[in-house]
This record gives C-alpha cells, structure tokens and sequence, in this order.
C-alpha cells in the first residue's frame, strides 16, 4: 500500500512540474512551422542562431500572406514576394553591439541574389522615385561586425520610406533603441511596412513596387526586474514629431497589422508588458 502510494504521489509531482513547464514552451517553434532543433546554431561569430526563436519566437503572420524566411547573421526576414519587400524583420539588439559599433558610413545597397530575380525589387526602382531605400533593420544596428551590416543593405531589408521620415523620426526610434539596449543589456525589436487596405497604394519602378502607407515597429525587453514593451506606427510622409506622437502598445499593434508578436513568450510576460504605451517608462 506504502509503495503504491509513493508511486501515486511520483506521478502526480511530475504531471504537475510539467504543467508549470509547459506554461512558457508550449507552442514553441512547431507552431511557427519551422524546424525543431536540438541545439542552437553557432554563427562564426559565436551568435545563437536560433536564440531569437527559442526566447520569444517569429511573429506569426496569416498563410494568405506570402512570406518566405531569410536568416542573416543578426536579423531575420519575412519576405513577401508580391510586394518585393519585408513583411516583417526581427532581431536582438544587445547593449554590447552598441558598444562595439564601427564608425563609418556604408552605401553598399544591392539586390538580394538569393531571391529569384522575378521576386526582386531593383535599384533603378528606387532611382528618383521621391523615396528613400528604407532600412527596416538599420545597418547602425548591425556594424559591430562587417558581414552583419553589409547583410543589412540588400533591398529585401528595404521599404520605400518618405525621406523626412526615414532621415528625422524613424531615426529618432532606432536611435532610442540603442539607448535602451544599452540601458537594459538587450532588446527585440520587430518592424515593417504597413499596407492600407482600403486604399490603392503609389507604386515605384518598372516593378511597380507598392509603397506602404505607414510603418510599425515593437519592442521587448524581458530583462528581469526591466520587463516591458512599446510600439510605434509611424505615417509614411514628412513626420517630424516627438517619438510619443507614433506611440502604441504592443496589442495595438497586433491589431492594426493582424500579426501575433513575440508568440512562444510567457503569458505572464504578455500580460504585464502588451498594454504598455507609456514610453516614459522607458
């Protein structure tokens, strides 16, 4: 009887140690459609390729949309082959990148040769097109190490972007970023284009790339003791305001793109931090 109850008790804390497990894991990269692996990859420079995944996961966008994942040394891509341009572009944003930032000044904008040519957009259609080649992870944030920054100015990591807003308050928000790595030690942030549905989009280039009508961009620090989120959408024109004009919380962002962020974080991190839209908190 001794035994059987012993038993009984064994089972009962190990379903229950599981369960509790199970709270922050579950729905963890099976539910994004990517491989399982057992092991990070290890980049040369010694990065986890797949921490990013792991930690708080891809951002979950509907199967009508197209999208096709491209891994670069520190950012990752969903790109949309009928737009020729990011769904979305994720990466982790250590304080010590910032540290270790190169000075310098880069224009090495290219084509992504690892798309097929028919699913690119080109230079000539950006060439006097009124707008800029906008970085969606922006090469400051990838320069403290060359193939990660050069990997930054391929077009499928570039949005038509209004000048004014590209040079003036996009900038501003990666500019608080860094401060905010740097702050908090590390930070995920994911950006891109946002495209109004009940509008018809200008178009540039012989392939009559669609320019998005406004840009979004969240970020998460789930440092302990520093647990918090904002998110921004920004105008696709002139801009010039302060950084609290383009604030939104995380949830209100899911709500104007239809994306799911951060989707293999823990619920009780979701729920403390997807309502802020406080960026002095910050």
């Amino acid at each position: 009887m001794n035994r059987l109850m012993f038993q009984f008790v064994f089972v009962l804390l190990a379903l229950i140690t599981f369960l509790s497990c199970s709270t922050c894991s579950r729905n963890r990269i099976d539910t994004m459609g990517l491989p399982e692996r057992d092991e990070p990859t290890q980049t040369e420079g010694g990065r986890e390729r797949w921490s990013v995944l792991d930690e708080v996961g891809y951002p979950v966008i509907s199967d009508t949309i197209s999208s096709r994942l491209l891994e670069r040394y520190c950012y990752t891509v969903s790109y949309n082959k009928m737009t020729r341009q990011p769904n979305w572009v994720m990466w982790e944003l250590r304080g010590e990148h910032v540290m270790n930032r190169k000075e310098g000044v880069w224009n090495d904008y290219r084509v992504d040769e690892e798309l097929p040519e028919e699913e690119r957009s080109t230079l000539e259609d950006y060439a006097h097109s009124g707008y800029d080649r906008g970085h969606m992870c922006p090469g400051g944030d990838c320069n403290w190490d060359d193939a990660g920054r050069d990997e930054t100015f391929v077009l499928s990591n570039m949005c038509p972007q209004h000048p004014k807003l590209n040079r003036g308050d996009w900038k501003e928000i990666e500019n608080a970023c860094r401060k905010w790595a740097q702050q908090y030690g590390r930070v995920f942030i994911v950006c891109g284009p946002i495209f109004f549905k009940s509008q018809e989009h200008e178009r540039i280039g012989q392939n009559q790339v669609p320019v998005p009508e406004a840009f979004f961009k969240v970020v998460l620090c789930v440092e302990e003791g520093n647990r918090k989120g904002i998110g921004f959408i920004c105008r696709n024109t002139e801009g010039n305001r302060k950084k609290d004009f383009y604030v939104n919380s995380i949830r209100q962002v899911e709500r104007v793109t239809g994306y799911r962020f951060f989707p293999t974080l823990c619920n009780s991190i979701k729920d403390a931090v997807f309502d802020m839209d406080d960026i002095n908190v910050w």
